[in-house]
């Protein structure tokens, strides 16, 4: 799950772990620490058009630890500054059980890292024999 939009995110202190974490991350509510993170939001930093890389991105719908919205408007972001490369940036939401790294139960989990292989190889251009 990326953490993308980190000024938002660390500026919402209703989200768990948010206040905590200034010290490392940086208070968004003081000036030279807001600009610093927004120097290195992925979120405000989009990567250059024309070169990136195929992406399949996660989220969770009941992930306490990064909200599904951060990943989503990422996508959204990324897909509109781009729309030759958009259909290359694959958005895989979690809306059952589960959280921050994938389904829950072990089956669950397993069928969630053999897509995400799946992906990855297919990417690669492998082909099952």
């Amino acid at each position: 799950m990326p953490f993308v939009d980190v000024v938002t995110t660390m500026l919402d202190d209703t989200v768990p772990l948010t206040v905590n974490e200034w010290e490392e991350w940086g208070d968004p509510h003081r000036p030279e620490d807001h600009a610093w993170m927004l120097a290195y939001s992925p979120y405000d930093n989009l990567p250059p058009v024309g070169v990136r890389p195929d992406l399949l991105v996660t989220g969770a719908l009941h992930d306490p630890r990064v909200g599904v919205h951060e990943p989503a408007k990422w996508v959204a972001a990324l897909r509109a500054s781009d729309t030759a490369w958009a259909p290359r940036c694959l958005f895989r939401c979690e809306v059952g059980a589960g959280a921050h790294d994938g389904p829950s139960g072990r089956y669950g989990h397993l069928a969630y890292e053999a897509e995400v292989y799946a992906w990855v190889l297919d990417r690669l251009g492998v082909v099952a024999p």
